[in-house]
């Protein structure tokens, strides 16, 4: 595939799967032997894991995605997003705080025969934190 499409199957995970829930799209857009390189804890590889992932993000927070930059080099797709969101949900044993927040993060996504096969990330969790109430602002930090 192109880098072009690369990034156009990487739009798909995160309008179609993450922000609408069709965890069916998983099925054509990921490998059986997906990778996560930063599971979550009690998550699994493969495709079962990665759907275990999207549950966890879906039934916990209530998100809405941008993507600011999609930057794709050879079978690799670099994905800066913000997302602004409430935790609505349990979500990683915190309970739901019913809290708004905005953070972002980025993912690197890497394909293998046109289909989703690693991803790493980097992601705001003190920030994210810091505006649900479970971790105190720093002092001097805006409210």
């Amino acid at each position: 595939m192109s880098e072009t499409e690369n990034k156009q199957l990487l739009r798909r995970y995160y309008e179609e799967v993450l922000m609408q829930g069709r965890l069916d799209v998983l099925d054509t857009i990921a490998r059986a032997d997906y990778v996560e390189h930063n599971p979550f804890p009690g998550h699994g590889q493969g495709l079962e894991g990665l759907r275990q992932r999207v549950n966890t993000l879906r039934t916990g927070l209530k998100q809405q995605f941008t993507l600011e930059h999609l930057i794709a080099e050879g079978d690799k797709v670099a994905v800066l997003w913000t997302t602004r969101g409430t935790q609505v949900g349990e979500f990683l044993g915190l309970p739901p705080s019913g809290k708004s927040y905005t953070i972002q993060g980025i993912d690197i996504h890497q394909l293998r025969d046109g289909r989703m096969a690693e991803h790493w990330d980097v992601v705001d969790m003190y920030g994210f934190l810091i505006q649900i109430g479970v971790v105190p602002a720093p002092s001097g930090a805006p409210a």
